[in-house]
């Protein structure tokens, strides 16, 4: 998709619903949205299924793309929780900014708890329906799309990333605080990718330390950040067929990761969710993560996953070279 494409899809939405749409409305986009969110996971799960690379060698060496995909995340979730700890306190910047607008603490308290119970405390339909999607999907993939035509899929998948990045755009409008929260942070929203990119090349480094693969694999894996197409390639290109087999598998599965995790990472701090789907935040992970930070970190996770999109195609080359 063209880089330029979400923030335009963000800058419709947001003019949309500049001046208010009615609150019924706003309902019918959020259930379209939702709808266009479970397709888009359900695609998701089709590209899987259809990928002979990916199911061919799930036996053989799944359980080390997996942990060492669990790593990159877990890596990634302690590096931004120690930000957010010191100097990019997210949650308080925007408590502070809803204080100075007046809103009393105990009102945002309530509203926090109840998104909270959405995402957090109480059952939430999205726990079990996203990761089901994906599942859906990868079964249809695997026995009974296997000769679907990739156009179609990547068409579908457009589609929806279109709507929903749209229907992200109507929610900022809905919540023009957004925009004050993002001058705020300032220059420490460059502390997200930073400390993502970080995080994942240390959960390589772990994770080849650790398992019987070779630590410029694992390595190079991690730091792809959910760019997979990207990442098996440079590592084929370098490695052989094996290496970009686990560049491509480690970076499906953060996505799958990140998908399941966000019920536990969003109880872990504001900026785990972002910090899980990395470079997937500006794409396909936008909404999902959207759903559990809230809007003004929506644009945090959109700036951060931009960024680490442009600084995939940069790294790799680089690092393949360093780590060869």
């Amino acid at each position: 998709m063209n880089v330029y494409i979400p923030f335009i899809c963000l800058a419709l939405g947001a003019a949309i619903n500049w001046r208010g749409l009615p609150e019924k409305i706003l309902q019918y986009i959020d259930y379209l949205t939702n709808l266009a969110l479970f397709l888009l996971m359900v695609v998701i799960g089709i590209n899987i299924g259809t990928s002979e690379e990916v199911m061919d060698n799930l036996n053989r060496i799944g359980i080390n793309c997996f942990l060492i995909s669990l790593s990159a995340v877990a890596c990634s979730v302690v590096v931004t929780v120690l930000l957010e700890k010191t100097i990019m306190p997210l949650e308080k910047i925007r408590l502070q900014l809803h204080m100075e607008k007046g809103a009393s603490i105990a009102s945002d308290t309530a509203s926090g708890s109840e998104s909270k119970s959405k995402g957090r405390s109480s059952f939430s339909p999205l726990i079990v329906i996203m990761p089901a999607c994906i599942a859906v999907g990868m079964i249809a993939g695997r026995f009974f799309m296997q000769n679907i035509q990739e156009y179609l899929l990547d068409a579908m998948l457009t589609g929806c990333l279109i709507f929903l990045y749209t229907g992200v755009g109507v929610s900022l409008a809905s919540n023009k605080s957004v925009f004050s929260y993002i001058r705020r942070l300032g220059f420490r929203v460059l502390l997200m990718p930073t400390g993502i990119f970080a995080g994942c090349l240390f959960g390589g480094m772990l994770a080849g330390a650790v398992l019987s693969v070779p630590t410029n694999w694992a390595v190079l894996s991690a730091s792809g950040m959910g760019y997979y197409s990207l990442t098996g390639a440079a590592m084929t290109d370098t490695f052989g067929i094996e290496a970009g087999t686990y560049g491509f598998i480690v970076n499906i599965l953060r996505d799958v990761l990140t998908v399941a995790l966000l019920p536990v990472l969003i109880r872990i701090s504001k900026g785990s969710p972002i910090a899980s789907g990395a470079a997937g935040c500006m794409d396909s992970m936008l909404v999902p993560v959207s759903r559990y930070v809230g809007p003004e970190l929506s644009m945090v996770a959109l700036i951060s996953g931009t960024i680490l999109t442009f600084v995939v195609p940069l790294w790799l080359p680089m690092g393949t070279q360093l780590l060869a």
